[in-house]
């Protein structure tokens, strides 16, 4: 699947951010593209700039991933119209940073809803199409949370600690289909996504040098298409903090805790 021309890659969360430059990214290599997210008037933005880009298809298709029937709805729409996804690239997702001694329980349970149980839901459908053909790519998008938990952060890294796992187990049972699973664990992104995550808008400035932009994201993601590649952790210096602190948990709280807690 090294060339894209012809491949269709479903991309949720396209309306902005890693989403936007994922869809940029894969239409730079000729890729067929449906674009979800939840609003519709961005993702048409999108796929405008798509169509400057290539000559090849662009397709939106407005998706709530909290809503299981609309997931449904629209995976049966798109292999009625379109047919068969080649790449499943779940992005879709948020989070907020709160103690969770007064998180509201309410909006954690909607992003689960979100950032796991959409996940879940919809690599399940493409997963029933790609095993018709024995051939497939999904590509969840995690977090470097999802490996390393702050304070501040325990819905958010539990949600993107799930997603991981499930990728995990994921892959194992899809590899005798040859269904590729992968997934991406970028750590800071400097987009709207911390519009929501931290509304003080001080956190980026002061973990500067881990930040990545998405365009950093989006190319290192549409590379590993096809390959098996098992996970992507970005930049490298949290690539590297996320396995010392597998292998040194006690030591990484201690650091978290008193050099590192930024939030």
């Amino acid at each position: 699947m090294n060339d894209l021309k012809g491949k269709v890659i479903m991309i949720t969360g396209a309306s902005s951010g890693i989403g936007e430059s994922l869809a940029y990214e894969a239409a730079k290599n000729g890729a067929t593209l449906i674009l979800s997210a939840r609003r519709e008037n961005k993702l048409k933005e999108v796929k405008e700039q798509c169509n400057k880009i290539s000559a090849s298809e662009v397709y939106v298709y407005p998706l709530d991933m909290s809503d299981p029937d609309a997931i449904e709805e629209t995976m049966v729409k798109i292999e009625n119209s379109i047919g068969k996804i080649d790449v499943l690239i779940n992005n879709a997702g948020f989070g907020r940073t709160e103690e969770f001694m007064t998180y509201d329980l309410n909006k954690a349970e909607n992003m689960f809803r979100v950032n796991v149980l959409g996940v879940m839901y919809l690599s399940q459908l493409a997963a029933i199409q790609m095993a018709d053909s024995r051939s497939g790519h999904i590509i969840n998008v995690g977090s470097i949370a999802g490996k390393i938990a702050t304070p501040k952060s325990a819905v958010y890294s539990a949600s993107k600690f799930a997603v991981i796992g499930f990728s995990n187990a994921l892959r194992l049972e899809l590899k005798p289909l040859n269904i590729k699973v992968t997934t991406i664990n970028p750590g800071p992104v400097d987009t709207a996504f911390f519009d929501e995550f931290d509304p003080s808008g001080s956190y980026l400035e002061r973990i500067g040098r881990f930040v990545l932009t998405s365009d950093e994201v989006a190319e290192k993601t549409i590379k590993i298409i096809g390959t098996n590649k098992r996970e992507v952790n970005l930049p490298f210096s949290l690539s590297v903090a996320a396995k010392l602190y597998s292998l040194f948990p006690a030591l990484g709280d201690y650091l978290i805790l008193n050099q590192f807690d930024k939030k």
